[in-house]
């Protein structure tokens, strides 16, 4: 998982560096522009960086999987968290594709049929493991608001 973040940190930060190289001004072959400008194009330097998260570290944590027994891409929402509606903004895509998922020693996570916690609700204790969510939810899978409560 920490691989993951820097992973993505890096990839962005290397976007970054090269859409900061493309946008550099262009030195003629004496290295000094037209207006007396004589600054080198930025050099950027990529870092490795480790992000951490306190209620991550303490297990309070559920990890989302698109795909049957924890394959494919993953989610991590890190508690104590409340997701009323899996329909909206980024979280639509969310809503259609979790079919695992995993919970950090510290956790109790609440996955409901419906928007703002109501109807039919199961519930995840800590340490769970569940491969197939669709066998297990008897609701056809669709997750429509989370709680991620942290003991």
């Amino acid at each position: 998982m920490k691989k993951s973040a820097s992973a993505t940190i890096a990839a962005a930060l290397g976007l970054a560096a090269s859409l900061a190289v493309a946008q550099a001004p262009k030195l003629p072959a004496g290295g000094v522009t037209a207006n007396g400008d004589n600054r080198p194009a930025p050099t950027i330097l990529l870092v490795p960086v480790e992000v951490q998260n306190k209620a991550l570290d303490a297990g309070c944590w559920a990890q989302f999987y698109d795909k049957k027994d924890f394959k494919g891409d993953l989610v991590t929402l890190v508690g104590p968290a409340q997701l009323d509606a899996l329909d909206k903004g980024t979280a639509r895509q969310l809503h259609r594709d979790i079919d695992s998922l995993v919970t950090g020693p510290h956790t109790k996570l609440v996955v409901y049929e419906h928007r703002l916690f109501k109807d039919r609700a199961v519930e995840f204790g800590a340490n769970a493991r569940e491969g197939s969510l669709r066998k297990k939810l008897g609701f056809g899978g669709r997750i429509e608001s989370i709680q991620v409560n942290c003991s």
